[in-house]
């Protein structure tokens, strides 16, 4: 799958530039200005340029990791070398037995691969929401951004259904069951680290990406000559898209409007979909980095608000701040 992508994906970080994670936030201007040029050409789509290979553990910027990008002791950059190191090794793995058993079934393939991608977006607002029953979290974009992608995930998964890629009993047993050893792997995973949680899902992302970039290429022809399901149309040229907003977080509002003339269409944003879920992905990373694209305001007077929110990293960190609160947080 790798081959998919040039080799020069390696020197590229999945995110075009993180959010300030001295959380100042500055960056609507940025995103306006990158609006506005996506606005002047929606069918090109740059993911290639900005998505790394699946095979490399640490995403690089200018030729430096994401690691070596965060200001980190030597002892925390081993830890995320480790983390993501097991990461890739267990989305190998799962690739490999998908290889095997979907070599030339999409649809089958792809229905699974939906069933499993929504999965972590339940798992990180289950743990958030019990956060928020101990009074430990209040950062209520986060849970806006991960159920708008589960929301996206979902619409992902009904069009393959419409497809036919659930017509076999095993297709459906395999990813329901997967699935269900996905959400409690992820749970915990998320209370433990949740930036080892965001890199997983990821590199999951990152491989869905792959998946439809290659399907697009080898039957891109007979897919323009087939028209696109039902609820592709509703879900992508509705009345109300608030919620396909909401989860790409590296574009203002209104800036990607797709057209679905046929089926080429649908698959060519859904692909698209993958980037964007692959760049907040990335974002999450960086504790405290993630806002809601609709939560930005002209001023930004909410930063100091935002600054102030109860947060935690994980439920060791959310413990300890429980024992000992920051004063300036009391009130």
């Amino acid at each position: 799958m790798a081959a998919i992508l040039s080799s020069s994906l390696f020197a590229s970080s999945c995110l075009p530039k993180p959010l300030s994670h001295s959380r100042t936030h500055t960056a609507p201007p940025l995103l306006r200005a990158r609006a506005s040029l996506l606005q002047d050409n929606e069918e090109k789509v740059i993911v290639q340029d900005s998505f790394p290979s699946k095979s490399s553990p640490l995403h690089t910027t200018n030729g430096k990791s994401s690691v070596d990008s965060i200001s980190t002791s030597a002892f925390e950059k081993g830890i995320i070398k480790v983390e993501q190191s097991v990461n890739i090794f267990l989305t190998d793995s799962v690739i490999k037995i998908l290889d095997t058993l979907y070599n030339d079934r999409y649809y089958a393939r792809f229905y699974v691969l939906e069933t499993i991608a929504r999965v972590p977006y339940f798992a990180f607002m289950s743990v958030l929401h019990m956060y928020e029953s101990f009074g430990w979290w209040r950062r209520a974009d986060y849970l806006k951004v991960h159920f708008a992608e589960s929301w996206n995930e979902m619409h992902h998964l009904l069009i393959m259904e419409e497809l036919g890629g659930n017509a076999w009993w095993f297709d459906r047993f395999l990813a329901q069951h997967i699935a269900i050893f996905y959400y409690i792997m992820t749970v915990l995973m998320y209370a433990i680290s949740p930036r080892m949680a965001y890199h997983f899902s990821e590199c999951v992302e990152s491989h869905a990406f792959e998946t439809y970039d290659k399907f697009l290429k080898v039957q891109g022809e007979e897919l323009k000559k087939m028209p696109p399901p039902e609820v592709a149309v509703k879900y992508y040229t509705g009345d109300d898209l608030y919620l396909f907003d909401e989860f790409q977080t590296s574009r203002v509002p209104n800036s990607r409007r797709p057209k679905i003339d046929n089926l080429y269409d649908v698959f060519l944003n859904i692909r698209d979909d993958e980037a964007e879920h692959c760049k907040t992905m990335k974002a999450c990373q960086i504790h405290g980095n993630l806002r809601s694209p609709h939560s930005y305001a002209e001023d930004d007077d909410d930063v100091s608000v935002c600054a102030m929110e109860a947060d935690c990293e994980g439920i060791v960190d959310c413990i300890k701040k429980s024992v000992n609160p920051d004063p300036a947080n009391v009130k």
